[in-house]
């Protein structure tokens, strides 16, 4: 059918051709150079092949039977996804730094080793200031006695306000020394500022260290994960705390569940986005900092949606996006039907239909650019 269309429409062709140079033959109008004769001419001939093509598309339509694999529509739940990308990582991954300076007189941790919150891991050399301690709270002692005794003396109207006065001062001054010495002390002994693994140790025992010089050590604590990145501004109002979002690890071809813990306030003028973080669990272990992730981030839900596989939508030289299904079927059998749909959104290569199609449709899965309408199917 189709070769006895085709030849009968190149012949008509042909003969219309063969008609227009009785009137004006093609060498001749182009040896005339007439540029409007010519341009008149091929839009002549561009309208005819055009219709020949409209024709051959409209009469030839495939009567032979295609092999196709089906689907009866069902109403579920869609989910439509907002991908980005974004970093894991942790708030508690620091460097312990030194807060005196001297000779590091004890290290009692090692890289891998776990430690808890407010536990030693080392000493700085207190350039006797523990020997100094002794003396100033013996001070203090005296001061305070002297102290008591002047206001019980006061307190009878013995003595001067005077006397009770500098006897006060004497012993707070005392008392403000002592402190001062501790907690100059206290800044000797290194301790871990929360409870997390020791990653790395950068220094060594009789070692010189000194505060804003160089870490001591590494901390960090995977207990505490979570992801930052950026979203687009038209999200504002989409996204509240405590939503669930889906993290793909590629490095660990691994899915986590999380959940939104903050969303920025400020609009970045550069890329008009803001940010947010995602809390993240990892009871493996397996979460890194700077670990690159994947997000989707749920922001379109509709119930008893009717959903189809994205590649099954085709689109016609009218724009028009349609979808085979299936009429007259028999369980096995059945012909192919064009039907105009309207679609919505698409994710995980699946795309909602808005309306053409109803629950219990069938529609043709597999085989769809191979068939036409009216086509025979077998499934």
């Amino acid at each position: 059918m189709k070769q006895i269309l085709y030849i009968t429409a190149i012949t008509l062709f042909l003969v219309s051709c063969s008609n227009t140079n009785k009137t004006e033959n093609i060498d001749d109008l182009i040896k005339s150079k007439n540029i409007k004769s010519l341009q008149e001419r091929k839009a002549t001939l561009q309208a005819d092949i055009t219709k020949i093509e409209d024709a051959l598309a409209t009469l030839d339509v495939k009567k032979e039977e295609a092999l196709v694999s089906v689907m009866t529509l069902k109403d579920t739940l869609f989910n439509h996804y907002l991908e980005v990308q974004g970093n894991v990582d942790t708030k508690e991954n620091i460097l312990v730094q030194p807060e005196f300076s001297g000779t590091l007189t004890s290290l009692t941790v090692k890289a891998g080793q776990k430690v808890a919150k407010g536990q030693i891991l080392g000493r700085v050399d207190d350039a006797g200031m523990s020997q100094q301690i002794a003396g100033l709270e013996n001070q203090y002692a005296l001061a305070k006695t002297t102290f008591e005794r002047q206001k019980n003396l006061w307190d009878k109207k013995i003595g001067s306000e005077i006397q009770f006065l500098q006897a006060q001062t004497q012993m707070v001054a005392a008392q403000k020394g002592v402190a001062q010495i501790k907690a100059q002390l206290a800044k000797t002994v290194i301790r871990a500022p929360f409870s997390g693994t020791i990653d790395e140790v950068f220094v060594e025992k009789g070692q010189v260290v000194a505060p804003s010089i160089q870490g001591l050590m590494r901390i960090v604590n995977l207990g505490s994960m979570y992801v930052s990145t950026s979203v687009p501004e038209t999200y504002i109002g989409k996204l509240k705390l405590g939503d669930q979002v889906d993290v793909f690890l590629a490095s660990l071809n691994k899915t986590y569940k999380g959940k939104v813990r903050q969303v920025g306030n400020f609009i970045n003028p550069n890329n008009r986005s803001f940010g947010i973080e995602v809390s993240l669990p990892n009871p493996d272990n397996l979460l890194r900092p700077n670990q690159v992730a994947k997000l989707k981030i749920i922001d379109y839900t509709k119930k008893d949606a009717i959903v189809v596989p994205t590649n099954v939508v085709q689109e016609d030289g009218e724009g028009n996006k349609f979808i085979f299904t299936v009429e007259a079927s028999n369980g096995k059998t059945g012909t192919a039907k064009k039907v105009i749909v309207e679609v919505g959104k698409s994710s995980d290569n699946v795309t909602e239909i808005l309306s053409g199609l109803t629950v219990d449709d069938v529609i043709v899965t597999e085989g769809v650019n191979a068939i036409s309408n009216g086509m025979k199917l077998n499934f």
